[in-house]
């Protein structure tokens, strides 16, 4: 014997449960994601626009055993000051060079130098770990 089920005519007793409580969802979803969209949206703008100094390291030259060399850019809203930091390694990865490099209020909204990093090894690397405003 085969059980036969028995069906509601459609569209007489209104939605379904299931169907009701899948529209909630699909409505809670679409909320949910619009505001995480918009909070992505509002950190990434909050994170560029407080940046007012940025570097990079263009080139960098091992000159002695206690020397490196770095060719420094530095850019910068017109105004700002801050320090930019950079660093030197030895081939097994030990830090073995530290400078401080002072970014001033010239008018100048990029910059170019080249900075001189005493090391107590030969380095074999330099770069930049970061750039503050002050």
């Amino acid at each position: 014997m085969t059980a036969v089920r028995e069906e509601l005519p459609e569209g007489r007793y209104g939605r379904s449960v299931d169907e009701r409580a899948d529209r909630k969802l699909r409505i809670l979803g679409a909320v949910l994601g619009v505001a995480l969209l918009g909070m992505t949206g509002w950190f990434g703008y909050d994170y560029i626009a407080s940046q007012k100094i940025s570097g990079e390291v263009i080139k960098f030259d091992v000159t002695s055993d206690t020397e490196v060399q770095v060719h420094l850019e530095v850019r910068k809203d017109a105004g700002a000051t801050g320090t930019c930091t950079l660093r030197s390694r030895a081939e097994d990865g030990s830090e073995v060079g530290r400078v401080d490099v002072a970014v001033d209020q010239r008018g100048d909204k990029r910059t170019d130098q080249v900075v001189k990093v005493r090391t107590t090894a030969r380095a074999t690397s330099a770069e930049l770990v970061e750039c503050a405003a002050r």
